[in-house]
């Protein structure tokens, strides 16, 4: 119960930071789009092309599942990954989650040019992006911890994420003890009842 899962939208930095984080950690780094790309064998926009992105969702379910029953990984996820309440139970029982997110201008920037995002292939990529940012708000909200890289560097968020991400005996103990409160608070509920 030791991965450390990076969510947020595409271009908030979680496969350059994540890259990192594993080096600094001594852990192993997944990025759960590439490892799709070597399964399907085509690009994510492929998929989205030619099966259209409920397909592609529920293989990157199966790819997270897969990786969540391993330790000491960090992962970078897919920006929509949180839209299925199954894969933030997955994430929270095996790791920490923690969110990069970053200014719509500071993504439209970062991403700008880059074909192989297939959501910001549109007329407006502004526009998609606050339209998408605020619909998947109330599921990166369910992180752990949120770091914005708007205007740090990548060495900048690595830092930070060193200071975010619990090792891993400190991770299992804080884990139970909320775990205790938990069950310590619904106890005391029942008696005033």
């Amino acid at each position: 119960m030791t991965n450390i899962y990076l969510i947020g939208f595409m271009g908030t930095g979680k496969t350059a930071a994540g890259r990192e984080l594993a080096r600094a950690k001594k852990w192993q780094f997944m990025d759960l789009d590439d490892l799709i790309q070597l399964r399907e064998k085509r690009s994510i926009a492929q998929i989205f092309a030619e099966e259209g992105e409920p397909y592609f969702r529920r293989v990157e379910k199966r790819a997270l599942q897969e990786i969540a029953r391993e330790k000491n990984f960090v992962v970078a996820t897919g920006g929509g990954i949180v839209m299925d309440k199954e894969n933030i139970r997955v994430m929270k029982e095996t790791g920490t989650i923690i969110c990069l997110s970053a200014q719509p201008e500071v993504i439209l920037k970062r991403t700008c040019g880059q074909r192989h995002r297939p959501l910001l292939n549109v007329s407006d990529p502004k526009k998609q992006i606050e339209v998408l940012l605020k619909l998947r708000a109330p599921y990166y909200a369910q992180a752990d911890k949120t770091i914005d890289t708007s205007r740090l560097s990548v060495e900048e968020v690595v830092r930070k994420l060193l200071g975010a991400a619990p090792s891993g005996a400190r991770h299992q103990v804080a884990r139970r003890k909320s775990k205790v409160k938990s069950k310590k608070s619904k106890v005391q509920g029942k008696r005033k009842n």
